[in-house]
């Protein structure tokens, strides 16, 4: 799929309208013990009210026959430490995308060591050299490299023993450190498809016992598959907002989703998405179809950004976003589906949020907006 640019014409947003202050000690460093007793903040577009709960509240919110999509992509531990020698420059590898097998596209750093001529051996997860190894293959424009990896019939295979969360890097903690499981917590208890190396976080709220009550209320789970790529942690840089170049992700959008979604459509009941993520498969496919949705599999580098006028989703389940990213331009935009009263509705919503000390990012609070 090409990049997408629903808006009819430029729409002079400029970057700065979504930068915000947040306090340091608000970014999340750990989860709460329990995923559902995260805070939510509850947006009604309709009344301009904001409500303060808990995410297990979420079903009072929801309506039998409400259609929940949620991507159930699992994030792979695609983090490995290698050297040239055991005494030799330690490297940092970040798996992005799979070529083909044992052929990887990755972040390398420090990339200037990195050379044609030289195998960086890969640590395993106790920290103990193995023969497993990467020989730099090239570099493209962008700072990644694409590499070939050794000793291992499929890396894919060794992951388990080799590789570690890529959790993002505002969480300065060592992983999985003392207490921590992220290897569980980061990632929603519904992950299935392989593929991501950020956790598409909206989902790291639900626990099965809450997707069986709100099940047992009648509201429709259906399911679409986006691997989640380093850039969705890219910040805008452009002074305007249409000039950004948007990152690309791969997805899958199952046959079985478009007819639930159709069939929300015919009964008048919600489609409501959970993530961001989720988000980008539905509107990117309507966005490329003239408003329909066909299923099938592909590459998106659609973005949403104010003024959209949105064609499948109807509200989002979604976390509190970084300053300047992709991600809260995609929220403000269904805050105000159309115009630009999203922006400041988000804007008043976030300074909310801060006052009354949510948790921000990955491992913090919800947000719903309806």
């Amino acid at each position: 799929m090409h990049s997408i640019r629903p808006n009819p014409g430029p729409s002079w947003v400029k970057t700065s309208d979504f930068d915000y202050r947040l306090p340091e000690e608000l970014i999340a460093q750990i989860p709460l013990p329990q995923r559902d007793m995260s805070r939510l903040l509850v947006m009604d577009r309709q009344t301009n009210r904001i409500e303060h709960r808990r995410f297990q509240d979420l079903g009072e919110y929801l309506r039998p026959g409400d259609l929940l999509v949620m991507n159930n992509s699992r994030v792979i531990p695609a983090r490995l430490f290698g050297c040239k020698n055991p005494a030799g420059t330690r490297f940092e590898i970040l798996l992005l995308e799979e070529i083909e097998p044992n052929h990887w596209r990755v972040l390398l750093r420090p990339g200037k060591r990195a050379s044609k001529t030289s195998k960086i051996y890969i640590f395993d997860k106790d920290n103990r050299l193995t023969n497993i190894n990467i020989s730099v293959i090239n570099k493209n424009d962008s700072g990644q490299y694409a590499v070939c990896f050794s000793g291992t019939e499929d890396l894919r295979n060794a992951l388990t023993e080799l590789g570690h969360m890529p959790l993002p890097p505002y969480i300065t903690r060592a992983p999985n450190s003392v207490g921590m499981d992220d290897e569980t917590r980061y990632q929603t208890v519904y992950a299935s498809s392989p593929g991501s190396v950020a956790a598409p976080t909206a989902g790291l709220h639900f626990t099965q016992d809450l997707l069986r009550r709100l099940e047992g209320q009648g509201v429709m789970v259906a399911w679409v598959t986006l691997h989640v790529g380093a850039g969705t942690f890219t910040p805008v840089k452009t002074e305007m907002v249409d000039d950004h170049l948007m990152h690309e992700e791969r997805f899958e959008l199952p046959i079985e989703t478009v007819t639930a979604i159709q069939t929300a459509r015919v009964k008048h009941r919600r489609v409501i998405a959970v993530g961001t993520t989720t988000v980008r498969v539905l509107e990117g496919v309507a966005a490329a179809n003239n408003g329909f949705l066909k299923p099938g599999c592909g590459r998106t580098t659609v973005f949403i950004h104010p003024p959209y006028a949105f064609r499948v989703v109807d509200a989002l389940v979604t976390n509190f976003h970084l300053p300047k990213s992709t991600l809260l331009m995609l929220v403000s935009a269904l805050a105000g589906p159309g115009n630009l009263e999203g922006i400041g509705r988000v804007k008043g919503a976030y300074a909310e949020a801060i006052e009354r000390r949510y948790r921000f990012f990955s491992y913090g609070d919800a947000m719903l907006i309806l």
